[in-house]
């Protein structure tokens, strides 16, 4: 029964020691992710707060300007289908 069990060990160790390895391997490329994303952060050129402005008044400007339009065209086919009807 002793060889059994000294048998048992040594097959243990190696799948213990590939794991070890696994998942060694598996927290590098986790950790080389990372820092990857942390370069890539670090060449991104953010917009000043005036340019932020500048973009956010150029998008209310066009919603509330198709708001109209759209509002225009709503308008103008309910009065075309109400004298067709």
């Amino acid at each position: 029964m002793e060889g059994n069990t000294a048998k048992n060990a040594n097959q243990a160790a190696p799948k213990k020691t590939a794991k070890a390895k696994e998942k060694k391997a598996k927290d590098s490329k986790l950790a080389a992710f990372f820092a990857g994303v942390k370069t890539e952060f670090k060449k991104i050129i953010w917009p000043t707060s005036k340019d932020t402005v500048k973009s956010s008044t150029a998008v209310v400007m066009v919603a509330i300007i198709m708001g109209i339009f759209i509002a225009m065209l709503d308008t103008a086919i309910k009065f075309g289908l109400g004298f067709l009807l």
